[in-house]
């Protein structure tokens, strides 16, 4: 893994490290039609809307959101392509783990 590749990673998982964070990404995932809108993310938690919109930044910055605005509405989905490639990546590192060849010699 590059450090870049590193870098981008670490960044994904820091955003669905939160647990506010980690539930808004579950909640917008299981939603029918694969898609909800900010402010019903919103009513499921006992925060300000602006503490939501911060996190759905953060989500949305790390690649693991998109957002669509619609009228007065603003709707997110969840990026699989980006989900499949965090999976992807610690798919690999467990492939990986006890080979003979490393980067770093023992």
């Amino acid at each position: 893994m590059t450090a870049a590749e590193a870098a981008d990673l670490a960044a994904a998982f820091k955003a669905l490290a939160d647990p506010v964070r980690l539930r808004i990404a579950s909640i917008v995932a299981c939603c029918p039609g694969g898609e909800v809108r900010m402010g019903e993310i919103a009513a499921e938690f006992s925060v300000s809307g602006p503490t939501i919109s911060h996190h759905l930044r953060k989500l949305r910055e790390a690649g693991v959101l998109s957002s669509e605005r619609r009228a007065n509405e603003v709707y997110y989905q969840v990026r699989s392509d980006r989900l499949d490639a965090l999976i992807g990546q610690l798919s690999m590192m467990k492939a990986m783990v006890g080979q003979e060849s490393c980067a770093v010699p023992a």
